[in-house]
This record gives structure tokens, C-alpha cells and sequence, in this order.
């Protein structure tokens, strides 16, 4: 029974980290729209950064978090900002160098990739 609940929280962890994924990039493209000429606007991520944000309140009033599961979000949330950002710059050269927002998404997904125990080693 232990194991289903687990399964159960796993699941519900991962749906919060990929909603704070999605709220960074939306949140991103917004303020790219108001802050650089050559970011045109679209609704699209208005509309995904508001139902993310409120799929992330329905989670968190549905199941309990553990206790790594806010900083971890957290740090989804400036993976997707700071992912958007490296894209943008990437795609619009003039606007400005991208790499410290690579360096920051690698380090943070090292970051997540330990606290979540993928760098963990199998105890056979």
C-alpha cells in the first residue's frame, strides 16, 4: 500500500515541477513581449501561464508537498525563464549574449537532478 502511495506522490511531484516549467516560460515570453521590440505579442502564453498557475493551486490544495518540492519547483520555475530567455537570445543575436542563462539552466538541472536522486548510486 506504501509503494501505491508513493507512486501516487512521485506523479503528483513530477506534475508540479513540469507546471513551474511552464509557468517560467510563460512568464518569460510575456516579459519578453513587453521589454524587446523584436518579440512580437501572442496570447498563447498568457493563456498557458494562467492555467499553469492554476493547475499548480488545484495541485497544492489537492496533495501534500514534501519538503524539497517548493525549492525544487522553485528552481523548474527559473529553468523555464532562464531556458526561454537562452532560446530568444539564440534566436534574436542582437539582442544580447545568452550564455550566463545557459550556465544558470545547466546548473540548476544539476541541482534538480541531485535533489530529486538521479546522481543517486544503486545500493545492490
Amino acid at each position: 500500500m506504501s509503494n501505491d502511495s508513493n507512486l501516487v506522490n512521485r506523479g503528483s511531484e513530477r506534475k508540479t515541477l513540469i507546471l513551474a516549467l511552464i509557468a517560467g516560460m510563460c512568464g518569460d515570453a510575456l516579459l519578453s513581449w513587453m521589454t524587446m521590440s523584436e518579440v512580437s505579442f501572442s496570447i498563447f502564453p498568457l493563456i498557458a501561464l494562467v492555467l499553469s498557475v492554476q493547475a499548480l493551486y488545484q495541485e497544492y490544495l489537492r496533495s501534500p508537498v514534501s519538503e524539497d518540492i517548493p525549492l525544487v519547483s522553485l528552481a523548474c520555475f527559473f529553468v523555464g525563464a532562464f531556458g526561454h530567455s537562452a532560446f530568444i537570445k539564440a534566436q534574436h543575436p542582437d539582442s544580447g549574449s545568452n550564455f550566463i542563462a545557459i550556465m544558470v539552466v545547466l546548473l540548476l538541472m544539476l541541482w534538480i537532478g541531485k535533489k530529486m536522486g538521479f546522481f543517486a548510486r544503486n545500493a545492490e
